[in-house]
């Protein structure tokens, strides 16, 4: 029967509860234990993919086409474990549920209540969500005390109950802040955001302190007395160089031990070996590149997370440390390119609307004329069809319908039929709604040999993740290649292009795709691996 670690937040936001989850999780799961990782949101939206990356941060895609919170990314990147639909659920989705439920009549006509209507829907979804693993760990989003997660927490509290403390643990994780001006570590918060969760029932097992400054074993043992907690179980989450240190960090203090004790599991010893060798690989680097971002989103370490984390780890991997630069797009819609003159490679990521497109497409245009290494995702590529439709081929103001639909040359389109990875037909026009019709999750795609993205899998199939709805144009397929485009990447019917390069540029290639979401630190993912490694050996 699968076990359950619930883990909740006190004080502020932001205090890495994300990562704390995927690293135990990473832990255990070198204890030869199965693991699966669910994300509880409390926002009302169904999901984040109509919200601002640079209010929410980047929109994470599972494999089975998702669009789900970043800290899945983290799960992924952390835990040898695939997420899915099932592994993040928001207040919009738990009450869409139910609110579909009573329209059906299922509830026999009684009053439909947060209890016991909605925290039932809460806990269905967590034990779906598990699929049978040795451990399941739920992050609840959020903090404690917060109007908006309190039936997840009450939910969590009656799994508790139901289930009793053998099957059930709770991490807390909080704030021991740095007083400078005193010189002094304060407990309080702490002592108050514990009282906060037990005052609903929820007495934690393990307080995770987060702290830029160590944790004395006075102050622990005052947390201690003062929580209802076991001093050994008053770990320090202090500030790291590397999120990769965490599960090393969290190791030597006994965290697993402390859960594999209080579960009462069976399992092997931690082998943190792929940390440890990360770590090094890291601590050994002497060289540095750089690269320019040409973004369009604000907030630049959560909008783009998987690209910085798919960046570094490739870096790490190519024995270089990356210096990633963030160009606002906006700025490079007029003359100058300055900003760009010692950019060792350019990527141009995904995004959405017409903002700063122009800027993007003259980056690529500087990365074509100047033999710049150049990495286009999503609409990254398709601003660099745009750029090579324009000013190569001579289609004067060569566009996408999404920012001009009356454009001459339509190089890239809305498609309205396609095959989806199950082989059915889908259908989407530009009434649909946002995100209804985009091609979502993961897919095949066939590769050219001898191409710069084949020599990066080394592979003639691969699968990657999609998150768009407009396409490369197949009307202007034949005569942008006979101008010099490659198309080296196909779907598998072949109607649809995945992978474009140029001819004559050292290394230039664009993906419909988003090959950072499947980057992990303890290998790093091929594309991004090949992309830096020119980079360097071109330096």
């Amino acid at each position: 029967m699968t076990k359950y670690i619930f883990i909740t937040g006190g004080v502020v936001s932001s205090l890495g509860k994300g990562i704390v989850a995927a690293s135990l999780g990473s832990i255990l799961e070198s204890r030869k234990l199965s693991v699966s990782l669910i994300k509880l949101d409390p926002y009302i939206n169904v999901d984040p993919g109509t919200m601002s990356p640079s209010q929410h941060g980047e929109v994470f895609v599972t494999y089975d086409g998702a669009e789900t919170d970043l800290d899945l990314g983290h799960y992924e990147r952390f835990v040898n474990y695939k997420t899915g639909r099932a592994s993040n659920y928001t207040t919009g989705q738990i009450y869409d549920s139910v609110l579909r439920r009573e329209r059906k009549g299922e509830y026999l006509g009684s009053t439909v209540q947060v209890i016991p209507h909605i925290t039932d829907e809460i806990i269905l979804n967590i034990k779906k969500g598990s699929f049978d693993k040795d451990i399941c760990i739920v992050e609840i989003g959020g903090t404690v005390g917060d109007i908006e997660s309190l039936p997840f927490i009450e939910a969590i509290r009656q799994m508790g109950v139901e289930y009793g403390r053998d099957l059930v643990s709770y991490i807390h994780l909080t704030l021991v802040p740095y007083i400078k001006a005193a010189n002094e570590i304060k407990t309080k918060p702490t002592q108050h955001s514990v009282k906060e969760i037990r005052s609903i029932g929820i007495q934690p097992d393990v307080l995770v302190c987060r702290s830029e400054r160590m944790i004395s074993v006075d102050d622990k043992k005052k947390i201690a007395l003062f929580t209802n907690v076991e001093a050994k179980a008053v770990i320090n989450s202090i500030d790291v160089e590397d999120i990769y240190e965490v599960p090393l960090l969290l190791h030597e203090q006994g965290l697993d031990d402390i859960i594999v004790e209080k579960l009462n599991l069976s399992c092997d010893k931690a082998s943190l070996k792929d940390w440890l060798n990360y770590k090094n690989k890291r601590n050994d680097i002497k060289n540095k590149i750089n690269i320019k971002i040409i973004a369009k989103y604000a907030n630049y370490t959560e909008s783009y997370k998987s690209l910085n984390e798919a960046i570094k780890h490739a870096g790490v991997h190519s024995g270089v440390d990356v210096d990633i630069e963030y160009v606002d797009a906006e700025k490079l819609e007029g003359n100058d390119f300055s900003v760009l003159e010692n950019a060792g490679g350019i990527i141009v990521p995904g995004g959405f609307g017409d903002r700063g497109i122009e800027g993007k497409i003259n980056a690529v245009k500087f990365a074509r004329e100047n033999n710049v290494p150049f990495l286009g995702i999503c609409l990254g590529m398709q601003a660099a069809v745009i750029e090579f439709s324009r000013n190569v081929c001579k289609l004067k103001n060569a566009n996408s319908t999404e920012f001009n639909k009356k454009c001459n040359y339509p190089v890239i389109a809305l498609i309205e039929e396609w095959l989806d990875k199950k082989g059915s037909v889908e259908y989407r026009d530009k009434n649909s709604n946002i995100g209804g019709t985009m091609r979502l999750g993961e897919q095949e795609c066939i590769i050219k040999k001898g191409s710069n993205i084949y020599k990066a899998y080394e592979a003639e199939a691969i699968f990657e993740r999609h998150r768009h709805r407009y396409e490369f144009n197949n009307d202007y397929r034949d005569s942008l290649e006979k101008k010099g485009l490659i198309i080296s990447g196909t779907s598998t019917d072949q109607t649809l292009v995945e992978v474009i390069e140029l001819k004559g540029h050292s290394w230039f290639v664009g993906c419909q795709f988003h090959p950072e979401f499947t980057s992990k630190p303890t290998t790093g993912h091929p594309l991004f691996k090949a992309f830096v490694k020119e980079i360097r050996d071109k330096k």
